[in-house]
């Protein structure tokens, strides 16, 4: 199936052939068992927001991101407006990290009263510490 998009006086654009930045579900850490061998196997990155625990998977296939906002971020109105807007920045960035990674972030008490441009630039600080953006 082949999608287009009408921009205006009847210019289209193929969208088959722009990147989808849709945040697909075989790009997410789902199972605490893959959460946990991140943990163990992986290393971390941390900054005043956001920690990154990175592990390098033996068989290379996309990144796949996963998100932690524990209670101490605060209120669940509060984490899920912090866990949206990091999936945001993922959903954004994903073209721009290595393939072959298994990441978690986790974010950190001061979260909830960060703006998205300071998680943003705090997220792209920490990947590219852990070395996978490309």
């Amino acid at each position: 199936m082949r999608l287009r998009v009408l921009v205006g006086f009847g210019s289209t654009i193929n969208m088959s052939t722009v990147g989808s930045l849709a945040f697909q579900k075989t790009r997410r850490l789902i199972s605490s068992r893959d959460f946990e061998r991140v943990k163990q196997n992986g290393h971390s990155v941390s900054g005043k927001f956001i920690v990154l625990n990175v592990f390098d998977v033996q068989n290379p296939g996309v990144s796949r991101i996963g998100f932690i906002t524990s209670r101490n971020v605060g209120s669940a109105v509060v984490r899920n407006g912090v866990r949206r807007r990091l999936r945001e920045i993922v959903r954004r960035r994903q073209h721009d990290l290595r393939d072959g990674f298994w990441i978690v972030v986790i974010a950190r008490r001061g979260a909830g009263n960060a703006s998205y441009s300071t998680l943003e630039g705090e997220l792209l600080r920490l990947a590219k510490r852990a070395s996978i953006l490309l």
